[in-house]
This record gives C-alpha cells, sequence and structure tokens, in this order.
C-alpha cells in the first residue's frame, strides 16, 4: 500500500518556505450535507504519522486515531465548510474552493506555499502545488484528508439523529439505495443538494 511522504514538504522547507499547508476537502459527491476542507500545516523537522494514509481506505477508528496524532503533530490546523445553500448556489467547484479559501483563512499565519489534492484551484488566490491522488502521495494533505473527514462524518452522524429515515449516519449523505428511496417517500430535507440529480422540486421537510 502507498503511504505518504514529506518529500514535497521537505523540498519546499529547503527552499525557505517554513509554513507549508496541506490541503483537501471531503463532501464533494453525496446528496447531503456541507463540503468540507481542512488545512494542515506539520513543522519542519516532523517525521512520518504512522498508519496515515489516504482517509479513504481508513477504517473510522483509524481515522479517529490518526486524527489525534495529527493534530497533535501539526504547527497548526483548521476546517472550513461551504453549506448545502452555497453549493447550490455557487456549484460544487466554486463551493469547494469557498470552503478551502475559509480553511486558510482560519490558519494562525498565511501559508508561504499550499500543497492541494487534485488539479489547481485558481480561486485560492495563493501559490500552491496541485497533487493528484495527494492524499495518498503527500503527508500533509492526507493528514487534510483525515481531518476533513472526521470533522464531516461527525456532522452526518448528527443530523442523522433528526432524519433518521436517510441513514445518514452511515450513508453520510451519499446516493446509496437507502438514502434514494428515502428520498422518494420523504420528500428532501432543508439539508438536501436541490441543484443535485435526482433531487428536483423539493418538498422541504
Amino acid at each position: 500500500m502507498i503511504e505518504p511522504t514529506l518529500e514535497r514538504e521537505r523540498a519546499l522547507w529547503a527552499r525557505g518556505r517554513r509554513v507549508v499547508a496541506g490541503l483537501d476537502e471531503v463532501g464533494r459527491g453525496p446528496l447531503a450535507g456541507p463540503v468540507v476542507a481542512a488545512a494542515v500545516v506539520f513543522p519542519p523537522g516532523v517525521t512520518e504519522i504512522e498508519g496515515l494514509r489516504d482517509s479513504k481506505v481508513m477504517t473510522p477508528l483509524q481515522r479517529t486515531r490518526a486524527a489525534g496524532a495529527i493534530r497533535e503533530a501539526a504547527q497548526a490546523w483548521a476546517l472550513g465548510a461551504a453549506s448545502v445553500r452555497e453549493i447550490d448556489q455557487l456549484n460544487i467547484r466554486r463551493a469547494t474552493a469557498l470552503a478551502m479559501r475559509r480553511a486558510l483563512e482560519r490558519l494562525p499565519r498565511r501559508p508561504d506555499h499550499v500543497l492541494v489534492d487534485g488539479l489547481p484551484i485558481p480561486e485560492l488566490g495563493c501559490a500552491h502545488d496541485a497533487i493528484i491522488d495527494g492524499d495518498a502521495l503527500c503527508l500533509s494533505i492526507a493528514g487534510a484528508s483525515v481531518l476533513a473527514k472526521c470533522a464531516r462524518d461527525a456532522l452526518m452522524r448528527k443530523l442523522s439523529v433528526r432524519y433518521p429515515a436517510f441513514g445518514w449516519a452511515l450513508n453520510k449523505g451519499y446516493g446509496t439505495p437507502e438514502h434514494l428511496a428515502a428520498i422518494d417517500s420523504e420528500g428532501p430535507t432543508v439539508h438536501h443538494r436541490v441543484t443535485f440529480s435526482p433531487i428536483a422540486q423539493p418538498r422541504l421537510l
């Protein structure tokens, strides 16, 4: 299994970039809930965190344990989100960029450089390297992926208590058969993305 490394961070530290932030998001694809981003800054000299991987291949328990180690090792970290309303108004790509900007803005110090998962995001308005599969290759991006995933999953579990028919504690808002059937029978809630297929002509609970 591929393990994320500090190769890219060390290259930037060697060039005098002391505050290097890893940036990632979760929640682009679900039918319900916000998109959540996290930014993680590891200090120069930090060592790899045992067990940290791309959050998508980790179990919930592994992510919870890794999140504690990430927060302990990090020089700084922050979360940002874009709401369902913002997703529907802006579109998911622009809302994702908004969530990422909010995470960066909540760091105590502006990063010298940003490492982001995926493709370049001009809306960030700062120097950044976009790394395909960055959450599997780059330690600070993997750390951001885990923190964002833990935060969003916790929120969806809380919302599931209020809206138990949709199964959000398990599906986290993704379009599983159970979730789709509940949308058909109950109608969408205020936490559903009404611009996403197959939701149409919403009847808000």
